[in-house]
């Protein structure tokens, strides 16, 4: 998103497209730069923060806008995420509203608590003061803070929450935002006559009006001067006159303080004083503050500039006189003795320099020999200087100090490592590390390492006990051991000698040589071989050299900004890394203000004083000023002044390091450089990173906002509307510089010529700009700042003032596009050509420059380029011009700076062609003939025909065109699978193919968004689906034509279709092509949101005021309902039905599922409020039901197969879901059900007379079931054989299952079938695996003893109360009939359970358990199945995740002890970002990999048969979710505090809810590979994997 900050103030600043003033004030109004009449109150005044707080506790008024809402969202940790690091905010012309939304149930929203040093609660701004936000706890819906914002300034936030330990808080983190200040300025008539005519002064131009405005940061236009070249104080009107005639804004001044000896502004040598020399008169010091702070304000009430000061804080100039009362202020070796040998090296040079003459060496370098002899002569000078003792120990005081340890028996006994053996090498690198020695690698002074002599001594006689006490021969081997350590420290030496030298030797060669370089003259003791590194400062007497010895300041290449290379480790004075500026000393700040109290507040009262005066900073040398320092200044100032600008120019190399300044800091701007570009590619390239804004056609604004109503902040106050925008993140304000004052000009570096052409592409940038005094003028060298004495020539507007014409006109149009909101742009380039376009959003009005750059000297030509179509716009020429000279040499003026004598050539009108074209009036802009490089030339542009209220249009009444559709209907709209609508319309419409991007995932809106989100957010208008767009109308016509072919099934849709195409006709008869984008965007957006609204107010409450991550799910119910052709709940007619997965199982028999609708039921339809979507799956299941069981397959009814012994189970549970959560839910077991078969179970086709001849209760159909069960099941598969599964063996298709009475278990299946959810029948023949299931589960499954348990508790309960016909059921036990109740069958249940399943985890307890310890695997588990068939017995021990289906359904089945161990266990085995995996990945057959297309010889994996040994699918992590809470709760952490489960399971959400969100499918996969990678074959949305979640959710929601 571009920055938010662009965006003008809807409510205080009015667009108006005749660009004159936007907000009048009485011109006898008194207005102080900074609002500060109060200071002087004595009534303490309401800081911003208090006038903030107090507009939203009042009423609203009637005429109030709605307030602006930027929305942030956070990251589950509570931090932003990279991109959201850094937020810019708008200045709050009206108070607004920041929000922090976070998803709830995040590790954040533990106890969370919102910190920031905003004064939300108003008062006074502190840095260290932070103010606090309890985040709301609740876990079904969306937390967020509000935060009211009221004034300017840098604010840093985070979140506090509890940790992952108990008792431990965890400081997520940091976040910035920074707000823009408040700038007026004197409102100004248009530049332009209504012919478009550019107006001078004297016609009325740009001419500053009584009334002010608000100037965005965008519409500064900045214009850098030096004072000293301006002339005494009294002649700076006149130039204050120019400046504003050539439509600057304000005026950057460098440093106005007193000067040092060098003369330049950045060596301040009074910080608290303004030069004399701009005084007339020598005027009295008092008065000068005085003077500057009125002549300033002439500038800015009576020419409308605004005032921005250098300030310097990183140093001072070397001949401060406060510096002798204070050199603590400085680094000098007394305080940072680390300095000791850069002062001894620097002093060498300076003595050196003094006797290069007596040396018979060269004084003056006139080749590269001269250099080298010279760099010869000091390497031996300052090797007789032996500095290698400020690295090294003293080896002869080293053994005497060990001698008289242990002659005086001070021996200390050593208690570090062993070193009984160790070389002298291996002794001298323990001794390093160890404390015997202190100063080592201090540098501070001779022989300043040493060691403690009764610790050495310990040391050594550990060392060699074998020498005894021998005292010599110990000495010795300590001095062995020290010339060990020295060894790599005289190396040390060498390096930063050599290093020191180098740089010695570059920097003489660059001042005395280089033909670039100043080429100093002869070398002497006062013109050293290269500048002095300190300031060497004099007092009366004897003092100490030490002390007043400080450190010049300068920078090096590539330093780490956030390093101070004076403090140690950094060697950088010692190694002369340091290009120094000899006029200044380095400030020596510490670590805050105790460590140097009058420098800080010398320097705090100076920065206050600028801030009183001026409306901005510009921080000199920011990336080298201590960064701690710079915050506490500016804060300082902000005190003063809160809507102080602050601009930087850094040169860290790096964004990011950038951005670290600019968060901090709460720098507005960054100054960039237009003039540092290579050419033309490079140039547009940087207009358009840092001054775009945004491209046209741009979508964030239309779409991305939301209507709310905004409750009080404070807790009390009025309701208020609001408009809502996403934050995306911000970067860094860019201030734009065609050229600044330490640059060399254009003529050196390029061509004079290319001015005209940079000044032209710079400001019709949408960014501040700025310039150099001078540029204008073409001043054809880089003046120097220190040697420079002359003064600028005033040129106004004449003959020979350059392109102060052009630049004036350029400067107006920028400042009124701003003000109007011209916000979106395009730069293209074009060989030597860049053009740019500055459109408003809604207007489509706005400028094209055309700009022919000269990055090379000498060529007149035109150059080649194309003729420029302009569809749907019309253009008007408005200004043109080049050029020329007649020489590039100026004569010097000894008193007067001039510029080159350049002529501004104004070119006669431009005549525009206009043309024909089929999408109506056209232009076509042809360059003229003589357009040589460095020439511009202006056009008013503006979309012909355009039809003013399409944006409104675009976006009216969605609600009445979507708001009565039913879920059905939605799933049309919304999404559909290519091969559901090709089903549905009989293969007339497919999914939306983009060419480049590809095939679209749904027809519906969903397919469309996913692209879009993206494109929106980013505004990437280089999408191919934009380029789509722009080039014809086929998506516009797709998106209302799918729905109007489907309106004869779906009549509902007729509105939908009609609103669309309404709103196509409209686009398509009124727009030109690069808006097709953005009102495509509109359109779907818009209709999205409403479809999405009208889905979920037809849920309920659960989900209606649930989260995001709830509706989101909840979506996947209307995503996966939907009707098609081939599959139906009816095999007459068709139905809507729930499809199992999307795109596999959409259609024809692959669609309906008989276990997946049941396992998805409750989660889809029950917890969403579908009712009747649940009754009507329930009773169509139900009619299908034969031998006992319902079919997997339902198959439209038609053919119904029946192979799972767990389906029946599934429907059971969802029927008492359904009648435990629908209302009157008890009433659907008096339901009438038709039968589709016989009751004998007779096979007939589904018209024949036969079916449906019957009918039953679903209280009955429950019966049957049980019965059946009862009696045992036994048949063979209708038309078993290949034609019915061509995988299968004949064996296979035999369905046995029966009762153990025993335990009242079922069992059931054989080694040839696969009769639950782990149905993987192999298929490779290859591998000799075809027809062999990969996971049998024959048996009693442990799920479906759950589900039975379950099943039969609940119908205990209902016939106990009467509610239900049955008691029990009749079978054959011990060969007698015999009734067994429900309760007495779930009893049985009951008693064998854990004792069949539960495998203990000591073997001490075997004999307690059916267990056989020969084949357990992994102990503390509950068995996958009990009884696996003969040969299989080993398969009872896998650890798979069904379990926690038994744990959920029937939680009374298990010892609450070993079901939570089983659930931690399988938390850390099993538990897999999306889902869980399938098989424990100890067990042996554990293939973690799906790949349905291996056709390999490996009967694991060959043609997927590891389906279900391994990958994880998602499903069962609901259902392990909901037995964690169940037992955690009852037993583990949250029984004492349930809201530590409940965010250990939030934070295990995590990874689904950002899929869900970002996944084309918006939904979640059937599986994953190994470790959540994706699955090639998995269904990329799958019914049950949101369900199951949903269900989860919905408990935590009933929890309150």
């Amino acid at each position: 998103m571009a920055n938010i900050a662009e965006e003008p103030d809807k409510v205080t600043q009015i667009r108006v497209l005749s660009l004159l003033q936007l907000e009048q004030t009485d011109s006898s109004t008194d207005v102080t730069p900074h609002g500060l009449l109060a200071l002087d109150n004595p009534v303490t005044p309401k800081t911003p923060a208090d006038e903030g707080k107090d507009y939203f506790l009042r009423e609203r008024r009637a005429d109030e806008q709605p307030t602006r809402v930027y929305e942030l969202r956070l990251d589950p940790d509570g931090g932003p995420n990279k991109d959201r690091s850094y937020i810019r905010l708008p200045p709050a012309y009206t108070p607004y509203i920041l929000r922090v939304s976070l998803d709830a149930g995040t590790p954040a929203a533990k106890n969370g608590v919102f910190k920031t040093n905003f004064p939300l609660d108003g008062g006074i701004f502190e840095r260290n003061k932070f103010v606090e936000r309890e985040l709301p706890s609740n876990f079904s819906k969306p937390i967020q803070v509000d935060l009211p914002i009221s004034h300017a300034g840098a604010f840093v936030y985070w979140i506090e929450y509890d940790g992952d330990v108990p008792g431990e808080r965890t400081r997520g983190r940091e976040g910035y935002f920074n707000i823009d200040p408040i700038l007026r300025t004197k409102a100004r008539s248009p530049i332009l006559s209504s012919d478009l005519k550019p107006l001078t002064p004297a016609q009325g131009g740009a001419v500053i009006s009584p009334g002010s405005v608000y100037l965005p940061l965008d519409g500064l236009a900045i214009l850098t001067v030096v004072s000293k070249w301006m002339g005494p104080i009294f002649k700076w009107r006149e130039h204050f006159a120019e400046a504003g005639d050539r439509g600057y804004t304000m005026l950057h001044w460098t440093p106005l303080q007193e000067r040092g000896s060098s003369d330049s502004p950045y060596s301040i040598k009074d910080q608290k004083h303004y030069d004399p020399s701009i005084f007339i008169g020598n005027a009295e010091p008092s008065t000068r503050e005085a003077q500057v702070t009125q002549v300033l304000r002439v500038a800015r009430e009576e020419y409308g500039l605004l005032n921005l000061t250098d300030v310097v804080l990183n140093h001072t100039a070397s001949d401060s006189p406060w510096l002798v009362d204070h050199p603590e202020a400085g680094y000098s070796p007394a305080n940072t003795p680390h300095l000791t040998p850069a002062l001894e090296l620097d002093t060498a040079i300076l003595e050196y320099s003094s006797l290069v003459a007596s040396r018979g060496l060269p004084t003056r370098v006139q080749s590269q020999e001269d250099i080298d002899l010279l760099m010869d002569g000091l390497a031996e000078f300052i090797k007789d200087r032996n500095m290698w003792q400020y690295y090294v120990l003293d080896v002869q005081r080293e053994k005497d100090v060990v001698t008289d340890a242990i002659k005086n028996d001070k021996v200390v006994p050593w208690g570090g490592p062993d070193v009984v053996g160790k070389s002298i090498a291996a002794v001298a690198g323990i001794v390093k590390t160890s404390a015997i020695i202190t100063g080592l690698n201090q540098l501070c002074s001779r022989y300043g390492a040493c060691s403690d002599g009764g610790m050495a001594a310990g040391l050594i006689k550990a060392a060699f006990a074998n020498i005894g006490d021998d005292v010599n021969t110990l000495v010795e081997a300590w001095g062995r051991v020290v010339d060990a350590i020295n060894v790599p420290l005289y190396e040390e030496w060498e390096k930063d000698t050599k290093i020191a030298l180098d740089h010695v030797k570059g920097r003489l060669k660059w001042t005395r040589l280089e033909e670039n370089g100043p080429k100093l003259g002869e070398i002497s003791a006062s013109c050293p071989l290269v500048e002095s590194y300190f300031t060497r400062l004099t007092l009366p007497g004897k003092f100490d050299h030490a002390e007043y010895c400080v450190a010049n300041n300068g920078w090096i290449w590539d330093a780490d900004p956030l390093q101070n290379f004076a403090l140690p480790p950094s060697k950088a004075y010692l190694r002369r890394e340091v290009i120094v500026w000899g006029d200044c000393v380095k400030l020596r700040y510490g670590s805050g203000p105790a460590d140097n109290p009058w420098l800080w507040e010398h320097m705090t009262s100076y920065v206050r004083m600028l801030a009183a005066t001026f409306d901005g900073f510009r921080i000199d040398n920011c990336h080298s000023t201590p960064l701690h320092v710079g915050v506490a200044m500016l804060d300082a100032a902000r005190v003063i002044n809160p809507d102080l600008y602050v601009c930087a120019e850094l040169f860290t190399g790096s964004e990011e390091m950038d951005l670290f300044f600019v968060q901090r800091l709460g720098v507005n701007s960054l100054v960039r450089e237009a003039g540092n570009a290579w050419d033309p590619k490079e140039l547009s390239r940087v207009m358009y990173r840092f001054g775009l804004t945004k491209p046209l056609g741009s979508m964030d604004g239309a779409c991305l906002t939301n209507m709310e109503e905004l409750d009080p902040p404070f807790g009390r106050g009025p309701t208020r509307p609001c408009i809502v925008s996403p934050l995306n993140g911000s970067v860094p304000h860019a201030l734009m510089y065609d050229l600044t004052h330490d640059n060399e000009s254009y003529l050196d570096k390029l061509s004079a010529e290319h001015s005209l052409a940079v000044a032209g592409i710079v400001t019709f940038g949408y960014c501040a700009v700025a310039s150099v005094k001078g540029f204008d003028d073409l001043y054809p060298k880089l003046l120097n700042l220190v040697e420079e004495k002359r003064q600028y020539e005033l040129t106004w507007l004449g003959e020979h003032s350059g392109i102060a014409r052009a630049k004036r006109l350029l400067n107006g149009l920028h400042r009124e596009m701003v003000l109007g909101g011209f916000e979106e742009g395009h730069y293209w380039q074009e060989g030597d050509y860049i053009l740019v376009q500055r459109m408003h959003p809604t207007s489509q009005k706005g400028y094209l420059l055309i700009a022919h750059t000269a990055f090379s000297k000498g060529s007149k030509d035109r150059g080649i380029v194309n003729s420029i179509e302009l569809l749907h716009t019309r253009a008007r020429f408005v200004y043109g011009a080049s050029l020329e000279f007649s020489t590039y040499e100026t004569p010097y003026d000894s008193d007067i700076i001039r510029g080159l004598p350049g002529k501004l050539i104004e070119m006669p009108e431009v005549v525009v062609q206009q043309i024909s074209s089929t999408v109506g009036p056209s232009c076509r802009i042809t360059v003229p003939d003589y357009f040589p490089p460095g020439s511009i030339i202006i056009f008013e542009v503006e979309v012909q025909n355009l039809d003013n209220e399409l944006d409104t249009f675009c976006t009216s009444d969605a609600d009445k065109a979507f708001g009565d559709l039913d879920l059905v209907d939605l799933n049309v709209v919304l999404y559909r699978a290519d091969s559901e609508e090709r089903d549905a319309t009989r293969g007339d419409i497919g999914v939306y193919d983009v060419p480049d991007l590809g095939k679209l995932t749904y027809c519906g809106l969903e397919g469309w968004m996913h692209p879009l989100r993206h494109i929106m957010k980013y505004n990437d208008l280089g999408h191919p689906l934009c380029e789509n767009l722009r080039q014809g109308l086929w998506a516009l016509d797709y998106i209302y034509s799918r729905l109007e072919k489907q309106t004869d099934q779906f009549p509902n849709l007729v509105r939908p279709a009609q609103w669309f195409k309404a709103r196509v006709e409209r686009i398509k008869a009124s727009i030109p092509s690069y808006l097709r984008p953005k009102y495509f965007a509109v359109l779907i957006s818009t209709a999205y949101r409403a479809a999405r609204c009208a889905a979920i107010e037809q849920c309920s409450e659960f989900v209606s005021t649930g989260h995001g991550f709830t509706q989101n799910l909840a979506m996947c119910a209307i995503q996966m309902h939907g009707m098609v052709q081939s599959a139906s709940l009816d095999p007459a007619k068709s139905t809507p039905s729930l499809a199992a997965g999307l795109p596999h199982f959409s259609t024809g028999w692959a669609r309906c599922w008989g276990r997946d609708v049941f396992i998805s039921l409750r989660g889809l339809f029950l917890t969403t409020g579908n009712f009747e979507g649940a009754r009507k799956h329930i009773l169509a299941f139900s009619s299908t039901l034969k031998h006992g069981l319902i079919p997997n397959l339902l198959d439209s009814v038609r053919k119904p197969r029946y192979n799972s012994r767990d389906s029946p189970w599934w429907m059971l549970q969802n029927i008492q879901d359904y009648v435990a959560s629908a209302p009157d839910g008890l009433a659907i077991l008096s339901e009438l059900v038709n039968r589709r078969f016989p009751l004998d179970d007779t096979w007939v086709a589904w018209d024949d007379p036969r079916a449906y001849a019957s009918t039953s209760t679903l209280a009955e159909i429950i019966q049957e079931i049980l019965q059946r069960h009862a009696s045992g099941i036994t048949f063979r598969e209708h038309e078993a054989g290949p034609n019915l599964d061509m995988q299968m063996k004949d064996e296979g298709f035999s369905i046995d299952i029966g009762v153990d009475w025993e335990t009242g278990f079922i069992f059931g299946g054989n080694r040839h079938n696969c009769g639950t959810w782990m149905d993987k029948m192999g298929e490779s023949q290859k591998a000799d695996r075809k027809g062999v299931p990969g996971t049998p589960r024959d048996g009693a499954p442990i799920e479906i003893i759950g589900l039975l348990k379950s099943t039969l508790r609940w119908l205990d309960a209902l016939s106990s109360s009467g509610s239900f016909p049955f008691k029990g059921v009749e079978a054959q036990v011990n060969g007698k009939q015999t009734f067994i109740t429900y309760k007495a069958w779930g009893e049985l249940i009951q008693r064998s359970f854990e004792r069949c399943y539960f495998v203990p985890l000591y073997a001490a307890e075997d004999s307690l358990y059916d267990v056989n310890p020969a084949i357990i695997n992994r102990r503390g588990i509950y068995k996958d199945v009990y009884g696996s068939g003969a040969g299989r017995e080993w398969s009872d021990y896998q650890l798979r995740p069904n379990f926690p289906i038994a744990m959920t359904v029937a939680p009374e089945l298990f010892d609450p002890q070993h079901a939570l161990h089983a659930l931690r266990l399988a938390d850390k085995v099993l538990r897999s970002p999306l889902g869980m995996k399938t098989l424990d990945p100890s067990d042996m057959q554990y293939r973690p990999q799906y790949d349905n297309s291996n056709d390999s010889t490996d009967s694991s994996v060959a043609k997927g048969l590891n389906y279900h040994n391994g990958p994880e699918w998602g499903w069962p992590l609901g259902y392990f979710l909901r037995a964690y809470l169940f037992f955690d709760m009852q037993i583990g952490a949250g029984k004492e505090d349930p809201t530590q489960t409940l965010h250990y399971l939030h934070k295990i959400l995590l990874t689904p809810r950002h899929y869900i969100e970002n996944d084309p499918w918006a939904g979640l996969p059937e599986l994953t590979n190994e470790n959540g990678q994706h699955c090639a074959d998995s269904c990329n949305t799958q019914a049950w994997s949101a369900s199951t979640l949903l269900d989860f959710l919905e408990e935590i929601h009933k929890m309150g």
